[in-house]
């Protein structure tokens, strides 16, 4: 009994390294076809004035903050609910891009910035 576990406990072992060998080999053809061509898309980097960006002045209080204002309002839209209709205005702000425009009610809007609706 003792000699049929041992005989079977070699077969495993043999199964088991015939397994981690195939995985080294499959791994090894898979890290060989793997090849790199950044080299030829590469150029290199010439110096240019005109790429410098003029850092912009924002006037932070002693909280380490700043009041941001919206400059001017782009979209309009209605959003339904169950219990009712929310309209919204999309709000540019300063010192902001049109990607980083924010979705805000046009009845707060109204109520702090009555310019921007005039």
């Amino acid at each position: 009994m003792i000699q049929e576990m041992v005989e079977q406990v070699q077969i495993i072992r043999q199964k088991m390294r015939a397994s981690q060998d195939r995985q080294k080999s499959y791994a090894d053809t898979r890290r060989s076809d793997i090849s790199f061509e950044v080299g030829e898309k590469l150029r290199r980097y010439l110096s240019d004035p005109s790429h410098v960006l003029s850092p912009e002045v924002i006037e932070v209080d002693e909280q380490l903050s700043y009041l941001e204002t919206p400059k001017e309002i782009l979209d309009r839209k209605v959003r339904k609910t169950r219990n009712g209709e929310t309209a919204l205005v999309k709000v540019l702000w300063t010192k902001h891009n049109v990607e980083e425009a924010t979705w805000e009610t046009e009845a707060s809007m109204r109520e702090s910035y009555p310019h921007l609706f005039a």
